[in-house]
């Protein structure tokens, strides 16, 4: 995504329309020369390449353009690290305990170089060259660290994810979203929740699968805090619809009006015709390391359950539950397990209420014993939920000791 001195739009009316690149000859080439930038610093300082990239830009009416897709190589597509013989900090007190034992004249300086040089030679089992000590003192401040690898896109890429980090900025200021989903294929919509769950948005939803969705998600502006972090994971959700056919979006902004000082209220729309490329995943996606350790550990286990990912909406007022596994058996037994590992008060309070009324009868809830349920004011052992309780990570052998109970 951009930060907000890059985000380029206009105004029509009370409509805010963000700044996107046509794909032709010559953004492909603005975006080539970026690329081709970033190829030719590697293994350079990024010192280096802010001053390559700065000669690029000149004097070009186009410069907010061209440092927004250099942001998006440098932290996307780019790897910077620390290249130094030792932690520069512990490098730093070497040198300078060394050099504090002589003159501190030009002429002790070679001398106190090869000094260390020799020491690491020795310490590291390996070849230590002065020059390595001399890049290695100051490798952790910021401009001295190396370019040691970039993937370069297409450019065609990188201008499909400029454009879409320009539509998520929009979504910084945004009071509230409302998206439509018509029709879809019922898997598209499990993958959306699946990211509304993963970014941790506060959504009302209603409908069903057959008739389609209205989704409502609290913008960051709605909160009693602006947050953000929340604002954030809000843009980050709108990679995740575009893998939905048919949709439309709404949203109401908010911002300072830079001539009045007052709060200036504008609107956005965008819909599946928008033409934006997403660049996230239509594999499955786990909400958590916890998750994904419990389901590569269940694969070691020897028993006739089997455990799915894939796993069918359950409808519940103003919501949906998407239990993250269902445990099926041979003989057609079968029970949907969601693991409850997350701390925050709002988080507990809504899968509570969640289990308590959806219309299943065989849910297992394995809840993380560090969370502080007392001060959520729930009580997980008030549901009809069968429980199995965990530390640090989900054993599966519980979890089957439970299927198995009669």
């Amino acid at each position: 995504m951009l930060p907000s001195d890059l985000l380029m739009y206009r105004y029509s009316g009370d409509t805010i329309i963000p700044k996107r690149l046509p794909l032709n000859d010559s953004t492909i080439g603005l975006a080539a020369e970026q690329i081709n930038c970033f190829l030719s610093c590697v293994d350079k300082t990024q010192k280096q390449l802010t001053e390559k990239l700065a000669e690029l830009e000149g004097d070009n009416p186009n410069y907010r353009v061209k440092r927004g897709l250099a942001h998006l190589l440098k932290n996307h597509f780019s790897t910077f690290e620390v290249v130094s013989p030792l932690e520069p900090k512990e490098l730093r007190q070497k040198v300078f305990s060394c050099a504090a034992e002589s003159l501190p004249i030009p002429q002790n300086r070679p001398k106190t170089l090869e000094k260390i040089a020799s020491l690491l030679t020795e310490e590291l089992k390996r070849e230590v060259l002065p020059s390595e000590i001399e890049r290695g003192l100051y490798a952790d401040l910021q401009e001295n660290r190396i370019l040691t690898s970039f993937e370069p896109p297409e450019p065609e890429t990188l201008i499909h994810r400029y454009n879409i980090s320009q539509i998520q900025g929009v979504f910084y200021r945004s009071n509230y979203i409302v998206i439509n989903a018509h029709r879809n294929d019922p898997g598209e919509y499990k993958l959306l929740f699946r990211y509304l769950k993963l970014f941790q948005l506060m959504a009302y939803i209603e409908g069903d699968a057959d008739t389609g969705f209205t989704i409502t998600i609290d913008g960051p502006t709605s909160l009693f805090k602006a947050s953000t972090r929340y604002g954030l994971s809000l843009a980050k959700m709108i990679p995740a619809l575009l893998h939905v056919s048919k949709w439309s979006l709404r949203t109401k902004l908010q911002s300072k009006d830079s001539y009045t000082g007052g709060i200036k209220t504008s609107y956005f729309n965008l819909d599946d015709h928008c033409g934006l490329v997403t660049h996230y995943s239509r594999g499955k996606t786990y909400d958590s390391m916890l998750e994904e350790s419990f389901a590569k550990r269940w694969e070691k286990l020897k028993t006739d359950w089997k455990l799915e990912r894939e796993v069918d909406l359950i409808p519940i007022p103003g919501s949906v539950m998407i239990p993250d596994f269902r445990l099926v058996h041979p003989d057609g037994r079968d029970y949907l397990l969601e693991i409850v590992g997350y701390w925050r008060t709002e988080y507990l309070r809504k899968k509570f209420y969640q289990v308590q009324n959806a219309d299943n009868n065989n849910i297992i809830l394995a809840v993380s014993e560090r969370l502080n349920l007392d001060k959520a004011g729930v009580d997980f052992n008030d549901t009809p939920a069968k429980i199995v309780w965990f530390k640090d990570k989900l054993n599966p052998k519980n979890v089957l000791s439970l299927l198995e109970e009669k």
